[in-house]
């Protein structure tokens, strides 16, 4: 790799490129004026407390009923923990955050072998990109970068298009599923164009967001969760498997969709991936049923509005890409809705309590509801991006 390739890639990826505090600034209970500083203070307190409650061979995904929910690390989640970690030790420079992350990346590495799903993206991008962002330990990271994305494009059809989602085809026989969830894994095939100066990678993100923007949204610009697709690329359903139905919208695959199509933007700067996050964020933030605190409930569509459960993790996601898209055009609506929703989980109302909540970060996230899974509690990927909305806003 070029030294012109590491500088473009630390170039463009640095949205907190300012210099942390020499030590950690922690306390136990948010009490700092700033309440965003005081979420991160408290942040690393409970998560240095997580690391430690869990063996570095498993990751914490949940907390329900009093115990942590753990998981492997072929599990999609894996890479969100680490990631978090890498985060809070950008922030605190607290040696302690650094090792921790450090030591779970050797039960993690694997994962860029892993063909077998595409959240192979979640995995490495969250947790070793970050860590190539923070460190430009560019030997270390990235070969592990590039061999996942080859991981990655080794789920790609040329005719369809596209990067096959799910292995598995449940009782709706899917012939070939593609999630609105997989917008997210196309940033690790930007970051391994950008370390390799080969484009095929960055073909292959524009080529599956292209057919996804084509195929997955509806008038209103709310989106599927799953598509399937035949295989000379026509569509064989249309399918919203965790939301409450196949029309309805689901709440944090519109925050992925938003998130996907902004960080397309930010990579390729092409006006299409704008105007389509654009869409999307619109659709979001003028739903009537979107609550005042801008938290939305687990789907827009649930008829059990206003007793439905809300989904943090929507939220923080969503946070996070309004973030970016306020900054990539002239409107300051999107910048200030997504420090609303940050502001808010920042409050009493999502934020845990010291050494509860099983040191996790926020509460009330909702996983699976169709499934009758994780249903209000927390969740790993709403803590990351969380702590993600946090780091830009401190830029």
């Amino acid at each position: 790799m070029t030294k012109h390739y590491v500088f473009l890639l630390l170039a463009t990826l640095c949205w907190s490129c300012q210099s942390p505090p020499e030590e950690s600034n922690t306390t136990e209970t948010p009490t700092a004026t700033d309440p965003q500083t005081a979420a991160l203070d408290f942040a690393v307190e409970q998560y240095k407390r997580l690391d430690s409650a869990v063996p570095d061979s498993l990751i914490p995904r949940s907390f329900e009923n009093g115990e942590h929910l753990l998981r492997p690390y072929r599990y999609w989640t894996s890479g969100f923990f680490p990631g978090s970690l890498v985060y809070l030790y950008e922030y605190s420079k607290d040696p302690a955050l650094k090792q921790a992350y450090e030591d779970r990346f050797v039960y993690l590495e694997e994962q860029k072998n892993n063909t077998r799903t595409h959240d192979v993206g979640f995995m490495i991008q969250c947790s070793f990109g970050n860590a190539l962002r923070i460190t430009g330990d560019s030997a270390r990271y990235v070969p592990i970068i590039v061999t996942a994305a080859n991981s990655l494009i080794s789920r790609y059809d040329e005719n369809r298009g596209l990067i096959e989602s799910w292995s598995w085809r449940n009782e709706l026989n899917w012939a070939y599923p593609v999630i609105i969830d997989n917008m997210m894994n196309l940033e690790l095939l930007f970051l391994a164009t950008q370390l390799t100066g080969d484009d095929k990678y960055a073909n292959i993100a524009k080529s599956h967001a292209d057919q996804t923007m084509k195929n997955h949204f509806r008038e209103d610009n709310s989106s599927f969760h799953v598509v399937s697709y035949n295989p000379d690329g026509t569509v064989e359903k249309k399918n919203t498997h965790q939301g409450i139905a196949d029309e309805s919208a689901w709440a944090r695959g519109q925050a992925w969709g938003l998130y996907g199509y902004t960080m397309m933007y930010r990579f390729s700067q092409e006006e299409r991936y704008l105007s389509q996050a654009r869409k999307i964020a619109d659709f979001v933030l003028t739903h009537p049923r979107l609550p005042a605190d801008q938290i939305p409930y687990w789907d827009f569509d649930d008829p059990a509005i206003p007793n439905a459960p809300r989904d943090a993790s929507a939220a923080a996601i969503m946070a996070s890409a309004l973030i970016d898209l306020g900054d990539f055009t002239s409107d300051k609506t999107y910048r200030m809705a997504g420090e609303d929703m940050i502001n808010s989980l920042a409050s009493d109302a999502y934020l845990a309590k010291a050494e509860e909540n099983g040191n996790f970060i926020l509460e009330h996230s909702t996983g699976n509801k169709p499934d009758g899974s994780e249903i209000d509690v927390p969740i790993n990927y709403a803590d990351y991006y969380f702590l993600e909305a946090l780091m830009k806003l401190r830029q």
